[in-house]
């Protein structure tokens, strides 16, 4: 039976970047290419965002915030998000639920209430987080850190294509204000703010299409794992 390495060993790549730079989908592909669990902390956000939301708590209540989040029943099965045992997967999508993650983001004991839960998803054979402050908060250690950054233009187009698609209407102008503002918000906020770890490989993907991204997220992985 191979051995179990220490929690600190086991490998973990944090893919951090803005809102729709398309980490998660970069994610969510490096992990089945490895076979390593997936963390998608930008879900942990937003459900805490729609419980908020169903208990009528304000997004400036961060005492309040952080105690709800405390009592939230969540699970990720199979891909579907889960809050109380609902699957809320498409709900959590909206753009209304992301501005309000984004807003209740910028308090220090909501982060904090999060933390624990984020880190206990380090398992073997290893993890692939994305989010805003994985590489630079949740998982200090990591393996391989990726900073994926995009134009605001190239964002909003993205996100503008995903909602189209998904039969939502929306309009790019609103989405473009929308992303320049969470940016502003985001790298702003004392807690965590929206950066790259010092350490982190920045890739810019405004040109660059998924497959090509994860190609050379997992390159770098196994250049680390060579050298290591």
């Amino acid at each position: 039976m191979k051995p179990i390495r220490p929690f600190h060993q086991t490998p973990v790549i944090t893919i951090d970047g803005p809102t729709a730079s398309g980490k998660g989908t970069v994610a969510a592909l490096v992990a089945a290419h490895l076979g390593f669990h997936l963390l998608d902390s930008g879900a942990l956000y937003r459900l805490a965002a729609l419980a908020s939301l169903r208990y009528a708590i304000q997004t400036d209540d961060a005492d309040a915030l952080a105690a709800l989040i405390n009592d939230l029943h969540i699970t990720f099965r199979e891909g579907l998000a889960q809050l109380d045992g609902v699957d809320v997967s498409a709900e959590i999508r909206k753009e209304e639920i992301g501005n309000r993650a984004s807003a209740i983001a910028v308090h220090a004991p909501v982060r904090a209430a999060l933390v624990a839960r984020q880190r206990a998803f380090r398992k073997e054979p290893g993890l692939v987080a994305d989010g805003r402050d994985m590489g630079t908060v949740i998982f200090q250690d990591a393996t391989l850190k990726v900073f994926l950054t995009a134009s605001a233009e190239a964002r909003a187009a993205r996100r503008y294509k995903q909602l189209i698609q998904k039969g939502i209407s929306a309009n790019i102008d609103d989405l473009l204000r929308d992303l320049r503002e969470r940016d502003e918000r985001d790298s702003q906020r004392a807690a965590a703010p929206l950066k790259p770890a010092a350490d982190a490989r920045l890739l810019d993907t405004s040109s660059l299409s998924v497959d090509q991204t994860v190609e050379q997220v997992v390159q770098w992985y196994q250049s680390v794992v060579v050298k290591s």
